[in-house]
């Protein structure tokens, strides 16, 4: 069985996220959306909020694919959990040259401290290749549009956030 993992803190998850998940499904049996905790980035939306969100916005995906997707947290090494949920792939998204360098200091650690598991970049869409979670929620923390940037069960969560 073919399993990959997506690590990401998905704060929020936005189209350029989905758009990722939707064709890794297509490459893989089993793709394993790792939530991160990671508490020192401070996430506007909680855990479980997060894992919700992103269940939600899977939902139809999760039942029209032939690839079994499923959400997971994890607070530990990235390694750690490719190895709990038996991942022999890391998927990570490119969207532009400076990702990569990160991306690619990443890739060569995780490889030194596992040689068996792989990094595979895939770049989103060109039409989401500009959006990051970091610019939809500043848009959102201003009151902006950002209808094109995530669904709209995500926009109305961010909304409610920042008007609450």
């Amino acid at each position: 069985m073919r399993i990959a993992l997506y690590p990401g803190t998905f704060d929020p998850i936005t189209l350029g996220h989905i758009d990722i998940i939707r064709r890794a499904a297509r490459m893989v049996d089993r793709l394993v959306i790792g939530v991160a905790i990671n508490r020192d980035k401070g996430p506007l939306f909680s855990l479980e909020e997060r894992v919700e969100l992103i269940e939600r916005e899977c939902a139809g995906l999760m039942r029209d694919s032939d690839t079994e997707i499923v959400v997971h947290p994890f607070e530990n090494l990235l390694i750690d959990c490719a190895r709990d949920v038996g991942a022999q792939v890391i998927l990570r998204g490119l969207r532009a040259v400076s990702d990569f360098e990160y991306e690619l200091q990443l890739a060569n650690m995780n490889r030194a401290q596992n040689p068996e598991l792989e990094s595979v970049f895939l770049t989103p869409a060109v039409e989401n290749s500009y959006i990051s979670s970091t610019i939809v929620r500043e848009i959102a923390k201003l009151g902006g549009d950002i209808s094109p940037l995530v669904h709209p069960q995500v926009a109305e969560a961010l909304r409610n956030h920042y008007t609450s």
